[in-house]
């Protein structure tokens, strides 16, 4: 595939959140975190800081490819400024919907995202 087949084969909502890295920070004491690690060997983290049940700040750390940094990016998208209960109901399937042009053989990169974001969500649940 020539380079330029690559821009022009992507939504726009896919190269962006492709190449944010505006959300790729460690928050050090999070109120919620995940991570987990996928049979393709991306690993992804997400660290999550809640104000009165609403997700206020929520940033990941992604050891992998970008379709997994996409997907990262756009879990913050959706449940950033949500309550918890809400968060819980994002699904693969919004994630892949969201981005439009996401791989079909990525499309596990969305369940390890959100099982990472899912884990951040339970710690949160317990402490």
């Amino acid at each position: 595939m020539k380079d330029t087949d690559f821009w022009n084969t992507h939504s726009l909502q896919y190269l962006e959140m492709a190449f944010d890295t505006s959300n790729g920070e460690i928050i050090h004491h999070p109120d919620g975190y995940g991570k987990r690690t996928g049979e393709c060997g991306d690993t992804a983290e997400f660290f999550i800081m809640v104000n009165e049940g609403i997700l206020d700040q929520i940033s990941f750390r992604v050891q992998g490819c970008m379709n997994t940094n996409a997907c990262c990016n756009t879990i913050v998208h959706l449940a950033g400024g949500n309550t918890i209960e809400n968060a819980w109901n994002i699904l693969p399937d919004h994630v892949i919907n969201f981005l439009q042009t996401l791989p079909e053989d990525h499309y596990h990169c969305a369940e390890l995202s959100l099982g990472s974001f899912y884990l951040a969500l339970s710690d949160y649940s317990e402490k």
